[in-house]
């Protein structure tokens, strides 16, 4: 910046904005975007499993196996897919986030004009005020306010910023009115990364990634290891050769990837994004879906989200005979800056004023007051009852209790002392009370009730007077009797964390205990979420488990949420929930078909190190049975209404899930071997057999799963069973199957009997320890 001071009124001329911009000294977006093009085709492709399968792939080539080569149309399709989808969220997100984008205040040839923040360049003239976010470091060269710097050093008192002093991009104004000369743009600012890391959104963890992962580091771990052992031991096996063991031990790994499950899990988040887009839901982070689904814990800032964040002045209550009631009125609410208060007094309270100003004091949420000092005619505060008169509040208690039931009350209040430094000033006398009424969203009613009726519990939390409060949710349909609290009156942390506990209704919150009442009810293993649209809401949007905003709040509570409600539409919220419950209903029950032929591959690929027999399967008969009871189903069923509660582990859930139909395909193998031994079955029949059966007993859990039936789910699994059996049936030889003797169908018949007891069984004891030890699986 050097020594340049720009004008105070006109700011930058065109010319200077045009220089700076031609010297490279303009605000590039440092918005984090969505992932390039490249970047998600790259991710997609060179996944861990996509590897290993082109290299298992090339083997089965150099011993000259081409149509064993198939089971990677399999893996191109679900990288395919895979892109297409998530392009797809790509541009939605864009799209939305360009509507949501944060526009900025800058005086410009002598007009205050609102500009992208890429457009900002250096010396411009920024105007700010409560909730905007500082996006450049800046001087402040007028007026003065409170800063929150917790977005970049962790700390969350305000700190008190005057002319000259200096405001770090990433912080955000809690409360005054100022003009500031932009010092550095771009990467150049201060908090460049820590503002990255904040628009990026918290990283959050996601159960089902989670989960994913630790899948996938398992299969890893293994997978390689086994592979080399078992072709050993397959190319140790009389009469087997190379090709043989290399299409053996290829066969048994790519049935232990479950290739297209992470590729499901992406496509099917990217879909949710694409569906809420409809309903104005901006998902910043994917997984918030995900984790909004799973709140069981619900904690709703009252103004601007139960509320329409304006508010109506009723009347005004007079305590003593002041004269000038409507000229100290109009006086302050033209001084001090707007907000919903201010602009419900400006609409009533409008005579002209000429008072000189010495000293303002502008609201914020920890003092709950503000105050103009008029020279010649007194201090003036306006605020709430109990912090405003705090060791004299019995003498009005009894009146603003009375008002409070219906009314928000506010108290006016004059002093003949001037403010020290940010403190009241001595001898406040009260003048009246100024009773404003708010208005509650036509839709909040019906959405908390939903909420209600889902198991979530709800916490209203709120700055006002809890007694208001306490009707405001009455109004919302809650039960309330004597579940609310002062949470002023709360001392000390022990106080405020049984009171959490224990309540729903909180007044007189500040955001200090926003924060708190989030970080107790973590603590206590609940899931929670945050909806609010203030500067006083941010410290309890960054740490709840799903911060949601409002797009008509502040910047700076947009930027710590991973969804914003783009229209502010609050019944959004039921939406949202269910779309988070089908994405992980379906998920789970796409990945127990994906983890049936994981677990059983790995176990059988353990047990013919054992074996002295070739492994049974090749991968393009694996490629045949996946396709038709795990490939097509899985991405259909994924897509499907589900709007069940979610419950239990997701890593329980599916593995326990797909346990019993893995060993009901590993006791088949095991007997098809026996059988085959004591009959001399040939390999190729040993296979058809295997073949078969795997297909039989994967159709079953897919029955299963599909209950109960709709038209999708029965055409589904015709579809599965008409394709397998032309599979069979019509291209024996390209599956490298036998014909089916009276033999082979008489074992058939018994194993398929075989399977349907072992099944049965093996699920009624998943279900049985499911009962006898339901913390394992919850």
């Amino acid at each position: 910046m050097g020594n340049y001071k720009t004008d105070i009124k006109s700011g930058l001329s065109n010319v200077e904005v045009q220089n700076r911009i031609d010297n490279n000294e303009i605000n590039y977006d440092t918005v984090v975007p969505t992932k390039s093009v490249m970047k998600i085709i790259h991710s997609n492709v060179f996944t861990l499993f996509n590897i290993l399968n082109f290299a298992l792939a090339l083997a089965v080539l150099l011993v000259g196996s081409y149509k064993n080569v198939m089971f990677l149309g399999v893996v191109f399709c679900n990288t395919l897919i895979g892109i297409i989808q998530e392009i797809n969220a790509k541009r939605i997100i864009d799209k939305l986030s360009l509507i949501s984008a944060t526009k900025t205040k800058v005086i410009r040839n002598n007009e205050l004009v609102n500009i992208p923040l890429n457009q900002i360049v250096v010396d411009d003239l920024i105007v700010l005020n409560s909730g905007n976010q500082v996006v450049c470091d800046s001087i402040i060269l007028e007026g003065c306010c409170e800063v929150d710097e917790s977005l970049i050093t962790g700390e969350s008192d305000s700190i008190y910023k005057q002319i000259g002093d200096e405001l770090l991009s990433g912080s955000f104004i809690i409360s005054g009115e100022i003009k500031v000369q932009v010092k550095h743009v771009g990467v150049d600012n201060y908090s460049a990364q820590i503002t990255k890391e904040v628009k990026t959104l918290k990283n959050k963890k996601s159960l089902l990634m989670y989960s994913l992962n630790k899948i996938i580091k398992a299969i890893s771990i293994v997978i390689v290891p086994l592979g080399i052992v078992l072709f050993l031991k397959q190319l140790s096996i009389d009469n087997n050769d190379m090709t043989r063991a290399v299409i053996n031990t290829v066969a048994a790994l790519i049935g232990m990837i479950p290739e297209g499950l992470v590729l499901l899990t992406s496509t099917v988040l990217a879909v949710s994004v694409i569906r809420l887009s409809r309903y104005r839901v901006l998902i910043q982070q994917l997984y918030s879906v995900e984790t909004l689904a799973r709140i069981d814990t619900i904690c709703l800032d009252k103004t601007g989200t139960l509320t329409d964040g304006l508010v109506e002045f009723v009347d005004f209550i007079k305590i003593e005979n002041e004269a000038n009631i409507d000229k100290i009125i109009s006086a302050m609410a033209s001084t001090l800056d707007s907000n919903n208060v201010t602009d419900a007094l400006r609409k009533v309270f409008n005579l002209e004023n000429n008072w000189k100003t010495k000293k303002v004091i502008p609201f914020s949420s920890s003092r709950k007051w503000s105050g103009v000092n008029f020279d010649s005619r007194g201090t003036f505060v306006i605020g709430a009852p109990e912090f405003v008169f705090k060791d004299n509040y019995d003498q009005i208690k009894d009146m603003v209790n009375e008002y409070s039931t219906n009314y928000r009350v506010l108290v006016l209040a004059k002093s003949n002392y001037e403010f020290k430094k940010e403190k009241l000033p001595q001898n406040l006398k009260p003048l009246g009370l100024i009773l404003l009424r708010d208005n509650i969203r036509k839709e909040a009613i019906k959405t908390l009730q939903y909420f209600d009726e889902q198991g979530v519990n709800i916490k209203i939390i709120s700055g006002d007077n809890v007694q208001t409060v306490k009707e405001i949710a009455k109004r919302l349909g809650m039960d309330i009797n004597n579940n609310y609290v002062d949470a002023s009156l709360l001392k000390s942390d022990s106080e405020l964390e049984e009171a959490v506990l224990k309540y729903d209704v909180f007044g007189r919150v500040s955001p200090l205990q926003k924060k708190k009442i989030v970080k107790t009810l973590q603590l206590n293993n609940h899931t929670v979420g945050f909806v609010g649209d203030g500067v006083n809401d941010v410290l309890a949007l960054k740490i709840a488990d799903c911060g949601v905003a409002m797009a008509s709040g502040s910047d700076a509570a947009r930027n710590v949420s991973e969804l914003i409600l783009l229209d502010s539409n609050f019944d959004a919220m039921p939406f949202v929930v269910n779309e988070g419950r089908r994405t992980i209903n379906n998920i789970e029950r796409s990945a127990t078909l994906f983890l049936v032929k994981t677990i059983y591959a790995t176990v059988l690929a353990i047990l013919f190190l054992f074996i002295n027999r070739p492994y049974p399967f090749e991968p393009i008969q694996l490629s045949l049975t996946s396709v038709f009871t795990i490939g097509i189903p899985s991405f259909v069923l994924a897509i499907e209404p589900n709007k069940e509660r979610i419950s239990g582990s997701f890593l329980t859930n599916v593995i326990s899930k797909a346990m019993p139909t893995a060993l009901t395909n590993v006791i088949n193998v095991i007997l098809i071997m026996i059988i085959g031994g004591i009959l001399n079955l040939s390999l190729k029949e040993t296979s058809t057999l295997a073949v078969i059966l795997s297909a039989f007993v994967g159709f079953m859990l897919l029955y299963k799963i599909s209950m109960p039936f709709n038209l999708i789910r029965l055409g589904l699994i015709v579809f599965g069973i008409s394709g397998f059996l032309v599979g069979i049936l019509g291209l024996p030889d390209l599956f490298s199957l036998s014909d089916l003797t009276i033999i082979l169908w008489l074992i058939l018949i018994l194993l398929m009997i075989i399977s349907v007891i072992n099944f049965k069984y093996l699920t009624g004891v998943y279900y049985k320890l499911k009962k006898r030890y339901p913390k394992f699986f919850n």
